[in-house]
């Protein structure tokens, strides 16, 4: 591995967090809440200064930051701390983060996407002798898909991967043939022997070039953004259904792993600059995923505090009460610990996968 590429990751890393925690920064600066401290990084101070009543700080470790809010976790009496704001001033601050990381990611792709000269979907290009399903009321070749098994297939790769993971004696798929959507439902497509390989479909897929116009850059910039976003949905659902395992899932060690693996085989194959854009590429991908992540209704995470958030409101209204904030604290403690065990359980397999 290459120095270069595992500072790169690191610094990827780090600043993702950091554009995290100026999401909730900014808006609570803009939503009158008192700031205690921003940070860059974590650690020791290396320096700091004081603007106003906030306290600036560069830490040692390139880490990521954080934003250390007047009262975020119990009322100081001070009535500018975030506990005592109202509801939409607190949702919008808990989110806030996890936008930022989603636009970042955004801008991060279209710069990625600004000198591209075609975008690929997938299309069927041809099919299996044997394959029982050819026809008008099935499939043909020049169909392009659209859905499988109610996920989008965006862009290229998407539907080698959706019914990669498909089980089942039937598949939903949603195509586009001549400009117009085809669905079909409970569609009798099953895994077979074709050309003498066992657990085939029988169709083979290509790419559909799509000229990259200002519109279709615009598009298509939406799309993986998107596509990254149903990426998490998927793997989640395929953690907890069985199809992937904790074996495959990564912490900051084997992200920063990944980051570098891949910088230093696409450089060997087709030099520095297409390696950098495979690491921003992962960037991107990463930025996506810690805006989703952050919004799971876990507690500890942003979205579990929004989690409350609504409960709160909820029994305010029934109740007349919200809920005490010892048990929203005693929660969060217990799922802070749980989520710090279960990083250090990941990031443990990460390090043995390193030493292999």
């Amino acid at each position: 591995m290459k120095p270069i590429f595992i500072l790169a990751a690191i610094l990827i890393f780090g600043v993702l967090v950091v554009v995290h925690e100026f999401g909730h920064f900014i808006t609570a600066k803009l939503c009158g809440v008192r700031v205690n401290e921003f940070s860059i990084g974590m650690g020791p101070v290396l320096f700091s200064r004081a603007k106003g009543e906030t306290q600036y700080s560069l830490r040692a470790f390139p880490i990521g930051g954080f934003c250390a809010m007047e009262g975020e976790d119990e009322d100081t009496g001070d009535a500018r701390s975030f506990v005592r704001q109202g509801f939409w001033k607190k949702l919008v601050i808990l989110i806030a983060g996890s936008l930022m990381n989603f636009l970042a990611g955004l801008l991060i792709i279209a710069a990625l996407f600004a000198g591209r000269e075609s975008f690929y979907t997938d299309q069927i290009v041809g099919f299996a002798p044997g394959f029982p399903l050819e026809g008008e009321d099935g499939l043909m070749v020049g169909d392009v898909f659209h859905k499988i098994d109610g996920y989008r297939t965006y862009v290229n790769g998407d539907a080698a991967m959706f019914l990669a993971y498909h089980q089942g004696d039937s598949i939903d798929l949603e195509v586009i043939r001549n400009g117009q959507k085809v669905v079909l439902k409970d569609f009798p497509m099953n895994r077979g022997t074709y050309n003498g390989e066992e657990g085939k479909f029988g169709l083979t897929i290509g790419p559909r070039e799509i000229p990259a116009t200002l519109g279709a850059k615009l598009r298509y910039t939406c799309y993986q953004a998107l596509d990254f976003v149903q990426l998490v949905w998927f793997s989640l659902v395929q953690l907890f259904t069985g199809g992937a395992s904790m074996q495959d899932l990564s912490g900051p060690v084997g992200i920063v792993s990944a980051i570098t693996e891949v910088g230093s085989a696409v450089e060997a194959e087709n030099g520095l600059m297409a390696a950098f854009y495979n690491v921003f590429y992962f960037a991107a991908l990463l930025a996506v995923n810690l805006a989703v992540m952050n919004l799971l209704p876990i507690p500890a995470l942003d979205g579990g505090r929004v989690f409350f958030l609504v409960v709160d409101a909820i029994a305010l209204r029934l109740f007349k009460r919200p809920v005490p904030e010892k048990y929203q604290a005693a929660v969060n403690t217990v799922g802070l610990v749980v989520l710090m065990g279960f990083m250090l359980l990941v990031t443990f397999q990460d390090v043995r996968r390193l030493f292999r």
